[in-house]
Formats: C-alpha cells, structure tokens, sequence
C-alpha cells in the first residue's frame, strides 16, 4: 500500500526587504504610541494638552516634509545616473530653504503661538523651531531610499527617530520634575530628527561634489514643479483633515477636555498610521508600474483590502471595548471620553481608506481627487467652527466630511476605470 506524500508549504527562511519595513513601521508606530501614552499617564489630561499641541505640530511637519519625500521618491524610480544626481542637488537644495524659512517663523513668533494655544511656555515652540531644517534634510534623505526600495535603510531612519524621541523625553520627564515638560518634550523631538538623519544617503553629499560632471545634464524642472506643488497641496489638505481638530478644540474647549480629547485622537488614529505604511509601499510600485506600462488597480485594490480589514477590526474593538482600550493605554483620568472612541476610530478609518485612492491618483498623474479633497478638508473645519457644543458633534462633524471624501473618491475610481476601459 502506498502512502500520500505530502508537501509542506515551503517557509521563507529571509523576510524579504518589504516585509522587514512593514514589521518595522509596526514597531515604530507602537513606539509612538508608547510615548504618547506614557507622557499621557505621566503627566495628566491639563499637562498633556500642551504636549499634545508639539505632538500636533509634530504631525503637521511630518505631512509637510513628506511633499518632499514623495516627490524624492518618485524621481529617484524616474532618473538615473547623473540625472538624479542633478535632481538630488536641486531638491536638497530646496528643502533646505524652505525648513530654514519656517524654522525661523516659528521662533519669531514663539509668543503667539503661546497665546493662540494657551499653552504655559513659549519656549516650547522656539525649541521645535530649531529642528524644523533637520527635519526636512531628512526627509528628502527617506524619500531616495524609498525611490530606490532600500528599505531596510529606510527603516533604520524611522527606527532611530522614535527609538531617540521615546527614551530622551521619558527619562528627562522622570529625572527633571523642575523642568517643564513641554521644554523636554519639544528638545525630545528636536534631537529626534539628528538621529532620524542616519544613515545618511550618501547621494546627497555627492550630488553637491559633482556639479561639473553633471552640468550639461538636463531635467524637466517644470514637471517635478507642477508634481511638488500638488503634492505639497494634498500635504495641506492632510493637515487639515488629521490635525485641524485637535487645535481647533484647544481653542474652543478648556484644558482639561483639550486633554481628554487628544488621548482620544491618538488612540483612534492607529488606524491611519498603520494604513500609511501601505502608502510608503504603494506609491513606488505604482510609479514603477506605469512607467513599464502595466496595470495598476490590482496593487491598489490588495491595499485597499488590507486596511479596510483592519478598520473593521479596530472600530469594532473600539465600539465593544472602549474603556478597557482607553484604561489601558491612557488610565481612569481619561475614561469619560471612551463612548466616543468607536466614533473617531470610525471616521479616521474612513479617511485611511480614501487616502489610499488619493495617492493612487496622484502617483499616476490625475488631479481632480486632490482638488476636491481640499474642498472637503476646508468643509470639515468649517462644520466644526460652526457645530462644537460638545466633543462628540466635533467628532460626527469629520465622520460627516469623510464619509463625502470616500464616496467621492469611489466614484471618481469607477468613473476613471470605466473611461480606461471604453478607450481600450
């Protein structure tokens, strides 16, 4: 008598580079989170509400220095050889100028921006300050790697930062009671970004050395313009639509709600920062696959699938198990605002989804969606000016904008597939 012979699937005995950064984003991102709550625990809803402001800021500057990544990352997949050392010059170049213009902004008008944000300290914003430039040299120094699908060395940069941010602005929390913690927390995040620099694309330093070698090379400098300015527009639509809440609520409530609903934002937004780990993978791809004429849906529809999987999981934790998420990562100072958190899971969930088609459409060139993506950015502070009785109809007011945000992007994508499909 015979016996089957039964195959076991083969194990990969090496993660590939991809996986390695997936596994790595999750690791950072926990990181985050670890520091967030930690300082959240530390310091109490009234103290956090001004180290949630740096953290806000924080956010703001990621979506502004990431214009600069995507678009590095997009040229760098595009050019070659002398042509991308000559992009390389010109993009470091403007990065730098432009983190030297806003630095500067923010430390001229530090006293201000005390004042708006009712924060105790003014310092805090000149600090930040500081490490504005840094932050954008780095990100032209990440969007290369990921151009170029060296992620593992991308991943080191994002490993560096938290890893340097978390264990800097916890331990002097702990061992400087004197010192104000929304000081430490804006010098945390501003030695964060030195860190963040390493390693360092050496193309970037080369770039500069060979200006005469690459001198009589020629690039489409009105091209990566047009692609940077629309880009930075959806950057500021991001802005909007992730951050404009939280200010807006620190203007319009006291600190102690301020507090409670910044917890609140940083719990539920797990979601979007996981979903942007698929965009740090998508965006490549797609430009690759256009560029070589192949079909492009299919890896936007498996990332779609994939957060859209993951944002049912966590609105329905959210929604079954509210308090004990909330007890858990931020304790009992924080439970009155656990009936809303399946609500702002629900609404960042929704925006995670339409950002993926947003950068789909911007990676292969349609603009339309970025446009009206900005309509309904400038929409949602506009409901909230207008309905802010409570935390909870600020919260119904973005689940009301992104709920318009998807279905208009949806319907642009079958819009767009079904004009594809006749002309074919």
């Amino acid at each position: 008598m015979k016996t089957a012979n039964y195959t076991l699937p083969a194990i990969p005995k090496k993660l590939s580079s991809e996986q390695l950064f997936m596994l790595t984003i999750l690791f950072v991102n926990g990181g985050n989170y670890l520091y967030n709550l930690l300082l959240g625990r530390i310091l109490g809803p009234a103290a956090f509400s001004d180290a949630a402001i740096l953290i806000t800021f924080l956010l703001i500057l990621s979506f502004v220095g990431m214009t600069f990544q995507i678009v590095s990352a997009k040229y760098a997949v595009l050019l070659e050889n002398n042509s991308l050392s000559l992009f390389t010059r010109m993009i470091t170049k403007y990065a730098a100028v432009a983190g030297i213009l806003i630095g500067l902004i923010v430390l001229v008008f530090n006293q201000e921006l005390q004042e708006v944000f009712h924060t105790k300290t003014a310092s805090m914003f000149f600090i930040f300050g500081l490490g504005i430039p840094l932050y954008f040299l780095m990100s032209v120094n990440r969007g290369l790697y990921q151009g170029k699908n060296l992620m593992n060395k991308l991943a080191v940069t994002y490993q560096t930062e938290m890893a340097s941010r978390l264990f800097l602005t916890i331990v002097a929390v702990l061992v400087l009671p004197s010192v104000s913690p929304s000081i430490i927390v804006a010098a945390g995040i501003t030695l964060s970004f030195v860190f963040g620099l390493f390693p360092f694309q050496k193309g970037i330093s080369k770039s500069f050395q060979s200006k005469v070698a690459i001198a009589s090379e020629n690039i489409d400098k009105k091209a990566i313009l047009t692609f940077f300015m629309l880009t930075a527009f959806y950057e500021l639509i991001q802005i909007i639509i992730n951050n404009s809440d939280i200010i807006l609520v620190k203007h319009y409530f006291d600190n102690e709600q301020a507090g409670l609903y910044a917890s609140l934002a940083l719990i539920g937004r797990v979601v979007y920062f996981v979903a942007w780990m698929f965009v740090m993978l998508l965006l490549p791809k797609v430009i690759q696959l256009k560029k070589e004429g192949k079909e492009t849906q299919p890896i936007l529809l498996k990332y779609v699938a994939y957060i859209g999987a993951l944002s049912g999981v966590i609105v329905l934790g959210s929604f079954l198990f509210p308090q004990l998420v909330v007890n858990l990562m931020f304790g009992k100072a924080y439970l009155p605002i656990a009936f809303l958190l399946w609500k702002y899971a629900l609404a960042t969930s929704i925006f995670a989804i339409a950002n993926i088609y947003a950068y789909y459409f911007l990676s292969i060139n349609q603009y339309i969606p970025v446009v009206v993506s900005g309509i309904i950015g400038l929409t949602q502070i506009g409901l909230i000016v207008l309905f802010h009785n409570s935390l909870e109809q600020v919260v119904e007011m973005q689940i009301i904008a992104m709920v318009a945000l998807l279905f208009f992007q949806l319907s642009f994508f079958f819009y767009h597939n079904k004009k594809n499909t006749r002309l074919k």
